[in-house]
């Protein structure tokens, strides 16, 4: 069985009727609109879709950090005041 990544569901049947009011009903969480009983899209608001864009660019800093850290040793140091 496949995993779904929201609470409120929808076949594509019924979403295609009113997909206003299926984001309306949703109340801010997210919809995975189900297409022969398996997910074909989820559907988001723009806060949520801009946000989970957010924690992705945080998540790949922060790898960026780590893997710079550990080359610590091949780092020059410099005069911040002469760049």
């Amino acid at each position: 069985m496949e995993a779904l990544y929201a609470n409120v569901t929808i076949s594509m049947s019924e979403f295609k009727k009113n997909p206003a009011a299926v984001l309306r009903e949703a109340k801010n969480r997210p919809v995975a609109v189900l297409n022969h009983n398996k997910a074909a899209f989820y559907m988001l608001e723009p806060a949520l879709f801009e946000a989970m864009l957010e924690e992705l660019s945080d998540e790949k800093l922060g790898r960026t950090v780590l893997e710079r850290m550990s080359e610590r040793a091949q780092a020059v140091e410099v005069d911040v005041d002469a760049i």
